[in-house]
């Protein structure tokens, strides 16, 4: 195996200038630099990640762990954290919860056992296991997309508000019996979006009314039986709010295969965009999250925090954006967003 005295030798540079460039821990002037990159090449020297990690306690990597890596939502974020990682120099570890708390616990104390230096995760519906697990080991973590423990860092959207828009707009278009798929019980987002429909209907000055709701899953198959028993009730909605965007193609493959026209005879809307939903006939009204963002925003706090232990915790929400189409039944309006 090729030693670092080795690629200084081939280089004319000391062990430590070779360090320097290796371990990015001291400026090197640009030619001497080229010169050990190399040498390198030549030599076919491996850096010993795991040898350095043991005498920095750093091993440069990040766990992530989703709940759904294939959620077109979830995939955006991940684009994002990549994209900031990279940057960074950090490695990434990722893994998949789906959303079960105890396969959670087991995949983060996978990632800490593997010496991650830090832990950006989207927890379950049931995640006080993992968190005091991610808490006594006093690990650096971001909480993403769903904001449960004011310990850590957090980051994610706005989901009330926003909501309560989608609401008001259904509203100011004459609908009174307005509906909603809801996501995963327990899932603070879905909490929260609920919320907002609650509050956009009593300033419309709607009834709240439970027969109206139903709860999609979070999944295609869920948001289509969660549509069909919408459907089924004896006086159905007009309008549908869908809480999420794979619920969404749920929702539309129930309604299709009901005769159901839209926006015709149902107004569509969804909180969570997705890709393609300009092309879809009609367009779809929904409010578009700022996936990558989240993600790029979730490594930055979680670098910070590295820099910074002692720093107190933060929480930051972000806007998405309306992107106004025609499935809510407005007529004349373009595909993009307001």
């Amino acid at each position: 195996m090729t030693t670092m005295a080795q690629v200084a030798r081939v280089a004319g540079v000391s062990i430590a200038t070779v360090s320097y460039v290796v371990n990015g821990t001291r400026q090197v002037r640009a030619e001497t630099k080229e010169r050990v990159e190399q040498a390198i090449a030549r030599t076919g020297y491996t850096h010993n990640t795991l040898a350095r990690s043991l005498a920095t306690s750093s091993t440069d990597s990040i766990g992530v762990v989703v709940s759904a890596i294939t959620n077109p939502f979830f995939a955006e974020v991940l684009g994002g954290v990549d994209s900031a990682a990279g940057r960074a120099g950090r490695t990434l570890l990722f893994a998949d919860s789906h959303d079960e708390p105890d396969l959670e616990f087991q995949v983060v104390h996978s990632l800490l056992q593997r010496r991650v230096d830090g832990v950006v995760l989207a927890p379950s519906t049931d995640p006080a296991r993992t968190l005091e697990h991610l808490a006594a080991a006093k690990v650096p973590t971001v909480l993403v997309d769903r904001l449960v423990d004011d310990r850590f860092d957090q980051i994610g959207p706005e989901n009330e508000e926003s909501t309560a828009t989608l609401v008001r707009h259904l509203a100011e278009l004459g609908h009174r019996r307005i509906g909603m798929v809801t996501g995963l019980a327990g899932l603070v987002t879905t909490e929260e979006r609920l919320i907002g429909y609650h509050i956009g209907l009593e300033r419309a000055g709607l009834p709240y009314d439970t027969s109206l709701i139903a709860d999609g899953h979070s999944d295609i198959a869920g948001g289509r039986v969660a549509t069909q028993h919408l459907l089924a009730r004896p006086t159905p909605p007009t309008a549908l709010i869908i809480g999420n965007n794979s619920m969404v193609i749920g929702s539309m493959r129930a309604l299709r295969d009901a005769g159901v026209s839209i926006p015709q005879d149902m107004a569509l809307v969804s909180y969570d965009d997705l890709p393609g939903a300009d092309l879809f006939a009609p367009p779809l009204t929904a409010f578009a999250q700022p996936c990558a963002e989240l993600g790029e925003r979730a490594i930055r706090m979680l670098l910070d925090r590295f820099e910074d232990p002692g720093a107190a915790p933060r929480t930051e929400r972000l806007e998405p954006r309306l992107m106004h189409r025609r499935s809510c039944g407005c007529v004349g309006v373009g595909v993009g967003g307001t």
